[in-house]
This record gives structure tokens, sequence and C-alpha cells, in this order.
């Protein structure tokens, strides 16, 4: 599950300390699954000898799963609803995933002692949530984030930054019988049954946010590999060549591309820490005094 140290222009607690919570996160969340393994194990177990004995299952410890990342008080307390695990191993492990997001969202937006008003709307951003749960946690996700430059805010692309290099990914989705064609100009084409209507080129709004990273990355002396990805999940992208470290990923490749992400087993590194930071600087955030600080300071005023 990668990490996602930045949304749009909310305050995250990843630009107030990049090197420390990309690893409390890896290791909260295997600790957590770990421990929600084990309830579903015994959850199993337990279901098993109350048949056997002609029990009714009771909905008691081994059914509920209520202090998610609970250490240091940092995520709310879960709803008092019993909840019954899922009976199969890879339903556990999208069931635990689903649990997470929420809590993502909140290291996204919030820090100690400031908050974003985050949009509720994120939280059925169902491809934030494709980012996020099938790509490993080895990879740093700025997701449509704002950066803040000389001449203003300019909203950047999908940011995804791995051990090995960054890339910057917008995505192009039609109708699956709708078939992409690439061109040099600001138009590209969509074909349907022999059709053609014109589109803007993808190509424009990853350039622009390369010409931004490449710059940051300049500045603070730093030398990582970028390249441009155009995703298309639902459709094919009829193209020979592509232009210099570009990458189509269309929807013969999509799966391709995800295994090669979820295959690789290289571990995070200072250098990608130090480029996730370079680029958080110059992002946009927008946040203000969280309430029980503001309550805490008018207390001690008083």
């Amino acid at each position: 599950m990668s990490q996602l140290i930045k949304l749009d222009n909310y305050i995250s607690r990843y630009e107030r300390n990049i090197f420390h919570y990309p690893s409390q996160f890896s290791r909260l969340k295997t600790e957590n699954w770990n421990r929600l393994k084990q309830l579903w194990q015994d959850q199993l177990l337990y279901n098993v000898s109350a048949e056997a004995n002609q029990e009714e299952p009771q909905d008691s410890y081994f059914s509920k799963w209520r202090s998610f990342f609970n250490s240091r008080s940092e995520i709310e307390n879960q709803s008092d609803e019993v909840e019954i695990l899922p009976k199969t191993e890879e339903a556990l492990k999208q069931y635990f995933l689903d649990a997470l997001f929420p809590f993502q969202l909140k290291w996204a937006s919030t820090t100690i002692d400031r908050m974003s008003f985050i949009d509720k709307t994120y939280n059925q951003d169902f491809l934030l949530k494709y980012f996020l749960q099938r790509i490993p946690d080895t990879h740093l996700l700025l997701y449509m984030p704002v950066f803040q430059l000389k001449n203003g805010p300019i909203e950047g692309e999908i940011i995804l930054i791995s051990p090995l290099e960054i890339e910057i990914i917008t995505l192009i989705e039609k109708s699956s019988t709708q078939h992409i064609i690439p061109n040099d100009t600001r138009t590209w084409y969509v074909d349907e049954f022999n059709v053609q209507s014109k589109v803007l080129s993808p190509m424009i709004a990853v350039k622009r946010t390369e010409t931004i990273v490449h710059s940051i990355l300049k500045k603070y002396g730093l030398d990582y590999p970028v390249k441009k990805v155009i995703l298309s999940r639902t459709n094919t992208i009829d193209s020979q060549t592509e232009p210099y470290r570009t990458k189509y990923v269309d929807a013969n490749q999509h799966e391709n591309w995800l295994k090669q992400k979820q295959t690789l087993y290289t571990p995070l590194k200072h250098q990608q820490l130090k480029v996730a930071d370079a680029l958080l600087k110059h992002c946009e955030s927008v946040a203000v005094r969280r309430p029980e600080w503001q309550q805490e300071e008018s207390t001690q005023i008083l």
C-alpha cells in the first residue's frame, strides 16, 4: 500500500518529518496486519469449535477490530458495532486495506497541532484508492499536489516516487470500445468504430509537472530519474513509438506495470526521501490550528 505523503493542498505530517513517518507507517501497518490476521485465525478456530459443540458463535473478542493503529491515540476509536471478519484471507486483506484508507487520509490532512479541512469526496475517490491499495508502501504518492511557485500556485499531476525513479502520471480513460491515438501536437485522437474525435493531449499536463519537478531537483542538487506515464486502464493506446522518457501504459500493459511495482523488493532509499522532502517543501499547505490545541492554549492563558 503506497504512502500518501501529499493530498491536494492539505497539510501532511510527512512534510514535517519525511525521514520518520514512512518507516513508522510501514511498521504500524505490519504490526496491525499481523494482529488482525491472528484475530481472524482465532475467530475461525472459535467458530469451528462452536459448531462442533453445537453452540451459537459469539460475536465477542474474535469478531471485533475497533482500535486500528491505536498506538499513541493516532486514530479515533472505531464504531462499537460488532463486525464479523471475512471468511477468506484474500477478503481479509481487502478488509484491512479499506480500514487503513481513512487512516492514510488523516495522516495526509493533519499534523500533531494543525489540520486541513478535507473534501469528503476523497473518502470515495476510487482512483486514489487504486494507487494506495495496489502499490507497495515503498512508493511515496503525491496525489494532485499544488505547487507554490513564484508566479503562484500550480496544480500538479499524480507523482509516484519509488526507490528507483519518479513517475509523473496522468490518466486518459474512455469507454472500453474506444482506442486512443497519440499525436505530436496538442491534440490526440479517440477512435470508436472508425470515427475519430479530438481530445486534449495528456502530454501537456505531465510535461508541465515534469518541468516543476526538474526545477526543484536542480535547486537542491538532486539527481533522480524522472519518467512520464500516460495511463489508461480501460483503453488501448495505438502507438508504435513513445516520446523520450515517456511510457504509455494501456489496458494491455496495465497489470504488468502494476506487477513490476508489486515485485520491487528494494526498500525505501535515503535519496528517495530527500527527493520527497524537496518536493514537499514547494507544495502549498492550507491548514488551521487543531481545536484541541486552541483549547489548551486558551486554558493556559486563563
